[in-house]
């Protein structure tokens, strides 16, 4: 029996859903105005240039405003009260707490992403699953009908 033999029954149903809806929005595309289908290119165009200044902010890496003379005292001294060297091991392990914090912040930030990622996948599918036309979304009154809980 071949693991790849089917694609499992929700993935079928998913794509089904996937066509369904692209083929419903490239059908209405063609119904919304021409002022707000050019306020929606450039809507998207600003998120793209926003994510990618996101993307290269994180890609720079971060220099150390440290002087070598700053570095040499945080290093902290290179042999013991009984005037015998500290072993290596011993002079990284104090780097350890710090080392452990920058991971913890590192995976806090990660899961915060992935939450607001989430969040914002679950209101695009809600919204592309309604029966609303894409004008209704250029209406005024549609961010309050957003505030509102659902019943």
């Amino acid at each position: 029996m071949s693991v790849h033999s089917h694609p499992p029954h929700e993935q079928v149903l998913e794509n089904r859903l996937a066509l369904r809806l692209a083929a419903a929005l490239a059908e209405q595309a063609e119904a919304i105005p021409h002022d707000l289908a050019e306020r929606l290119r450039v809507a998207r165009m600003q998120a793209l240039a926003r994510a990618r200044l996101a993307q290269a902010a994180q890609a720079q890496p971060v220099r150390s405003g440290l002087r070598p003379a700053a570095v040499a005292v945080l290093a902290g001294p290179r042999s013991g009260p009984s005037g015998r060297p500290v072993p290596w091991w011993r002079r990284a392990a104090t780097a350890l707490p710090l080392v452990v914090l920058v991971a913890g912040f590192v995976m806090v930030h990660r899961v915060a992403e992935v939450e607001q990622v989430r969040a914002a996948a679950d209101i695009d599918s809600q919204l592309l699953s309604d029966s609303l036309p894409p004008a209704a979304y250029a209406d005024p009154g549609f961010a309050e009908f957003l505030r509102q809980p659902p019943p």
